[in-house]
This record gives C-alpha cells, sequence and structure tokens, in this order.
C-alpha cells in the first residue's frame, strides 16, 4: 500500500521505517528539512536501537523515502500523522499546533484523489475530543475518513513496539457501522503481517482510545511516583525501600514492574502527558477525578530535588566541589534528554556552585546543547577521575558494571549516589564507598529524610522542548 507519516520525530520516523520494513511504499513528511535530509540520507538523528539498520533497509530497497512537499502525498492511501503535542507554553494542556496545521495542509491536496478511499490515522498522544474535531473538519472531502491509532512506544524498544506491539487500538467514529467496518479493514490491510501473529486488535470510539494512551501513561507515572513516595518514608524510618517493593510485588494485584524507586520518570511522554490529561479533566469540567495526578506530578519532581539535598548532606557546602554524574538521558538506550532527572539534578548542582561534569554514550551532546556550563566527558573512567561524589542517575549498563574498587582508585573521595536502586550496596561499600541510595534505610527511625541546612533551590530553568 502506499502510506505516508506525518511528522519525522521520534515515533514518525521509526513508524515510516518499520511500514517499509513490512512492504508498504512509505513516504516520511516533515517541515524540518534538514531533518528530512538526514534521514533521506540514511543517517539517524536521534539513538535508538535497532532504528538506523532499519532505515537504510528501507531506502535501499526503494520503499522508503522522506519529503517536505504535501504534493507528494496526493496519491497515498493512508496517512499516518505522527506529530508533537508538547506541553503548552502557558500551562498543562497540550500543544496542538503541529497537528492542526499538518491536517489542514494535507487536507489541501486530498481532493487530487477523487473520493478514492482515503484514511487519516492519529498516532499523536492528544485530549479526548480532538480527533472528533479533527473528522469534522477532514468531512467535507469526499472519500476520506479518520481513525485514531494510538502509540505505544517505549524508548530504547521502538522498532520491536511497532513490529511487535502487546497490542493495536483503532478508534473509530461510530464503532459497529459499515463505515467503520471499511476504515478499520483499510488499517488491518496496513497492520496485516503483525495481525497474522496474533496481535490482538481492539476496535472502540475516538475518546476511548484517546483515553487509552493518556491512561496507560498516568497509571504507570502514579505506580512509579507510588514507589517514590513510600521511598520517603523509608527514608524516615530507617527502612529498605528494595525490602517493601519487592514483597508488595509479589502480589498480583501489584505485580514488580515500575516499583524500583530512585530519581524518577521524565522524557518527553509522562511528565507532559500527565499534566495534559489534568488540563483535559479540567477542561471537560471533571477536573477532581484527576486531582491525584498534581501529587503524582510533585513526589517524581521532588526525587530531583532529594537528590540535591542528599549531595548537600555528604559533601556539606556544594560550592566549588567536584561532583561526576553518571547520566544525561532520562532512560538508557536513549539520547533523549527532555525533562531528564538527570539532566535537571546536574543542572540543579551547577546553580549550587559545584562542578559538574556530566557523563553519557549517547546524549552529551543534547545534554549540554540545554545546559551551558557542564563539563562533558564521553569518558566513564576519565569522568571519575578526582571527583569528590558520584551520582548514578541513568542506569546504563556499563554504570551498573562498574567495578567498585576500581572505581574508587579514580576518583579523590569514595562516595556514590545510586539514584536508580541498581547498585550492589554492600559490594560498593566492602570496597570502601560511602553510599547513598534513595529510600534504602540511609536515616534513623525518627530522624527524617530531609537536609535543613540550606533553602530548597528554585527548580532548574531548562530550555522548553519541542
Amino acid at each position: 500500500m502506499k502510506i505516508s507519516v506525518l511528522g519525522v520525530g521520534y515515533l514518525g520516523a521509526v513508524h515510516a521505517a518499520s511500514m517499509a520494513e513490512i512492504g508498504h511504499e512509505v513516504i516520511g513528511l516533515d517541515i524540518d528539512a534538514a531533518r528530512i535530509a538526514a534521514l533521506a540520507a540514511g543517517d539517524a538523528p536521534f539513538h535508538e536501537p535497532g532504528f538506523p539498520e532499519l532505515l537504510r533497509r528501507g531506502l535501499d530497497s526503494g520503499r522508503l523515502r522522506f519529503t517536505t512537499d504535501y504534493a507528494e502525498l496526493a496519491e497515498v492511501d493512508v496517512h499516518f500523522l505522527g506529530l508533537g503535542t508538547p506541553q503548552r507554553a502557558d500551562g498543562f494542556g497540550a500543544d496542538l499546533t503541529a497537528v492542526h496545521a499538518a491536517v489542514d495542509a494535507l487536507a489541501a491536496v486530498l481532493p487530487a484523489r477523487d473520493g478514492a478511499p482515503t484514511l487519516v490515522v492519529g498516532k499523536s498522544t492528544v485530549p479526548a475530543g480532538t480527533a472528533r474535531d479533527l473528522a469534522t473538519r477532514l468531512s467535507a472531502l469526499p472519500g476520506v475518513s479518520l481513525l485514531w491509532n494510538p502509540e505505544f512506544l517505549r524508548e530504547g524498544f521502538a522498532v520491536q513496539d511497532t513490529l511487535a506491539p502487546d497490542r493495536l487500538v483503532y478508534g473509530v467514529a461510530d464503532p459497529g457501522t459499515d463505515a467503520a467496518a471499511a476504515e478499520v479493514a483499510l488499517l488491518d490491510a496496513v497492520y496485516a503481517p503483525i495481525l497474522a501473529a496474533g496481535m490482538p486488535r481492539l476496535v472502540m470510539g475516538y475518546e476511548a482510545a484517546e483515553l487509552v494512551k493518556v491512561s496507560a501513561n498516568a497509571f504507570l507515572a502514579t505506580k512509579i511516583s507510588f514507589i517514590n513516595a513510600i521511598s520517603e518514608l523509608c527514608e524516615a524510618t530507617g527502612a529498605d525501600v528494595t525490602d517493601v517493593a519487592r514483597a508488595i510485588g509479589l502480589d498480583d494485584r501489584i505485580g514488580p514492574k515500575f516499583l524500583r524507586a530512585g530519581v524518577g520518570f521524565g522524557g518527553g511522554c509522562l511528565p507532559k502527558d500527565i499534566r495534559a490529561f489534568i488540563a483535559s479533566a479540567e477542561d471537560l469540567g471533571v477536573g477532581p477525578a484527576l486531582g491525584f495526578l498534581r501529587e503524582v506530578d510533585a513526589v517524581n519532581q521532588r526525587r530531583r530535588v532529594r537528590m540535591v539535598e542528599i549531595a548537600r548532606e555528604m559533601l556539606g557546602s556544594l560550592a566549588g566541589r567536584r561532583i561526576t554524574v553518571l547520566g544525561a538521558a532520562f532512560k538508557p538506550d536513549s539520547d533523549d534528554v527532555r525533562d531528564s532527572p538527570a539532566l535537571e539534578v546536574a543542572s540543579r548542582l551547577l546553580a549550587a556552585g559545584a562542578q559538574v561534569t556530566i557523563t553519557d554514550p549517547e546524549a552529551l551532546a543534547n545534554a549540554t546543547r540545554r545546559v551551558e556550563g557542564l563539563i562533558a566527558e564521553p569518558d566513564t573512567a576519565q569522568a571519575l577521575r578526582g571527583a569528590e561524589l558520584v551520582l548514578l542517575l541513568t542506569e546504563w549498563r556499563e554504570y551498573r558494571d562498574l567495578e567498585p574498587s576500581e572505581a574508587a582508585r579514580l576518583v579523590a573521595a569514595p562516595r556514590i549516589i545510586d539514584g536508580r536502586t541498581v547498585l550492589d550496596l554492600p559490594a560498593w561499600r566492602a570496597a570502601g564507598w560511602d553510599v547513598r541510595a534513595l529510600g534504602r534505610g540511609t536515616a534513623r527511625p525518627g530522624a527524617g529524610g530531609a537536609a535543613a541546612a540550606e533553602p530548597e533551590l528554585e527548580p532548574a530553568r531548562l530550555p522548553a522542548h519541542a
């Protein structure tokens, strides 16, 4: 089939290359000419395992190409919308500017198909009601219909999650009607190899499909913030949060996944999606229903502040102290630093007067573009050399596998804060390290977990992301 993907950022580029991989003729479109040129040359503009090879295979096969010209989409059967929906500058709501602009530009070329069945498929994360509004705007075009098909990609596993998703969700205007059946059949033809593998496919109304994605993200964020809230209690009582997490995770109603306490979640999805969910609920007049998500967000933000407080507890004044931060990306196997807890902590330490060296296998360039004053060092051993304190904030395998005795020979003082609950604390302590970790029994019962020596720093001022 002939397919287009409008918006070839992280989501769109992976989707375009994946659709070419399963045999379709794909055009990726974006208004960013530099990004289009890079992709057309086979250069992946972001780090994602497996994507560079997928991109090159698509280009070499002739089934994948890229353009900035909407006129080239006139004869396409199915158009996917992979546009970004960042947080609005003036509040929590999602900014739908790019989605609306792309739909308007696409609508200008669709009449060239002269009524042939054309399906526009939304994949962006949007507030409930967006799809119905867009469908109304497209309804004047003969043969054009809209279906909402949210994505559930995990950075670091995006290729796998596109080619072998755990479910496909279709949102249609009127489930059960002949029109909906025709739309579903057309998208089924696109996903035929995936569906043939037995992947579950659920058909529902527009609003339900829109709510599935944001509900999934909100639930995940809540689970992460829940265990981080428990870690605050563990710090105050002297308990070890890993013991608590292991025990409650054995309850099959809860499960063990995402119960690892740490510095919290970040990235381009979870933080902005839960805030947009709050804003959407308020717009619909049911704000109190999602009021708890404000505390989920607040717990997540407190973890970042707490890392700086622990650093101060270990060093006293931070001014002039040499601190190394292991990790800049918001998660391993990614170069994404959007709303990265690691990068915000590094920024806070820098603002407190520390000399901060940051290292990361993939995200250093993105990190230094966002925060000035950081010392970027790609080599882990060199980054550790002379450090008075080390913070492990992104759990890349090479940091998890550090040999504590060897690392101790590089630093000026063997002090480390495990911000991801991944280190073998007894082994590090046996090698002479002063080790702290969020929620791992570092406080005496009744002593409290918060530092009181200095006032809390103002939130770091990081540039807005697209």
